[in-house]
């Protein structure tokens, strides 16, 4: 099969699989597995942070930066299609008893403009406090869109005005900067905390870093181990996770190769209304009939294909380290041969 579900189902290497295996560990819990320690403290550094937090999941960095930012009762500014909001199992409210304050943005993108506009009055009780600024880089429901970095510099701007700290869901935060070619120190300088996952497109099998200054850290790090997630012995995880990050950065340009060929093949499907614009490593296709989602699906499935719904008439592709060019290749042959009529 070639499976274009998603940039989560990729499985170490033989390298990594071997630097896992050698890891030296310890009960990271009493801070003691060197294999995290050094994990946490290269990500930190090369992330331009004072500190790191190894996590297991995309969701558990973000949830626990949003609980440590956010009091009870406050809100959360974000894009009304974010993972925050919409794939996090309502974490937003169940774990920080917060609301959130959903923008239309463009792409999974809001704006400064729009942050500042919708901010509520901090003296009127009706209104909860906006305690918190949210935004995902690349955006996963907007095809992988990457945002405009003077535009996140604006975003800075209005929340230190207001004294409001800014958090980035960076699931695919190499893939913007891949993009953008901007250097990860300064890129991330604007940022009160910092998720990215290792277990997308760089190719690890589990895990996620969470980023901000030393204060911030020691909170989260309670905050994890209230979450339940304080691991023990993770060094064997994160091996792989400083794998990823030392030697599969580079390779992901090849995946947004991958993804401009597929958007080019796809606009000859006459099945086919829209593809949004293709900036990284997702290309999500919007249907001439949407009732003929399921049918594509199916019939993609046949030819050996996976792809996944990505809402009413739409289908989502992404390409990762395990798509090749002879890949790419065969699904632009195949879906020639697809009659939705």
């Amino acid at each position: 099969m070639i499976d274009l579900r998603s940039d989560t189902l990729t499985k170490p290497c033989a390298e990594m699989i071997k630097a896992m295996a050698a890891a030296t560990v310890g009960d990271d819990v009493f801070g003691e597995d060197p294999t995290v320690n050094e994990l946490e403290s290269f990500a930190a550094n090369y992330f331009g942070k004072e500190a790191a937090l190894f996590c297991s999941s995309g969701t558990q960095t973000n949830q626990i930066a949003i609980n440590v930012h956010v009091q009870p009762g406050g809100e959360v500014i974000c894009h009304e299609e974010s993972h925050v909001y919409k794939y996090e199992g309502g974490g937003i409210a169940r774990n920080s008893g917060a609301s959130v304050r959903l923008l239309r943005g463009d792409r999974g993108r809001i704006t400064a403009a729009e942050i500042e506009k919708y901010m509520n009055p901090i003296h009127d009780v009706h209104f909860p406090l906006t305690q918190l600024v949210s935004i995902e880089d690349t955006a996963n429901r907007g095809g992988g869109a990457v945002y405009d970095f003077n535009e996140i510099l604006k975003i800075k701007e209005v929340c230190l005005a207001n004294k409001l700290p800014l958090h980035l869901d960076g699931a695919r935060l190499m893939n913007a900067l891949a993009v953008n070619g901007i250097d990860e120190k300064v890129y991330c300088a604007p940022f009160d905390s910092i998720s990215v996952c290792l277990s997308k497109g760089l190719g690890a099998p589990i895990g996620s870093i969470l980023l901000g200054s030393a204060d911030f850290i020691v909170k989260a790090r309670r905050v994890r181990k209230v979450f339940g997630g304080g691991m023990r012995q993770a060094g064997f995880i994160a091996a792989g996770g400083l794998f990823a990050l030392k030697y599969n950065v580079d390779r992901l340009i090849h995946d947004h190769s991958h993804a401009k060929l597929l958007e080019i093949g796809l606009k000859k499907c006459d099945w086919v209304a829209d593809i949004m614009p293709v900036e990284t490593n997702i290309v999500v296709i919007l249907l001439k009939e949407p009732n003929k989602r399921d049918d594509l699906i199916q019939a993609l499935a046949q030819h050996g294909i996976k792809v996944i719904a990505f809402g009413p008439g739409m289908i989502r592709m992404v390409t990762h380290l395990h798509i090749t060019k002879e890949d790419i290749d065969f699904v632009c042959n195949a879906i020639t041969q697809i009659d939705l009529s």
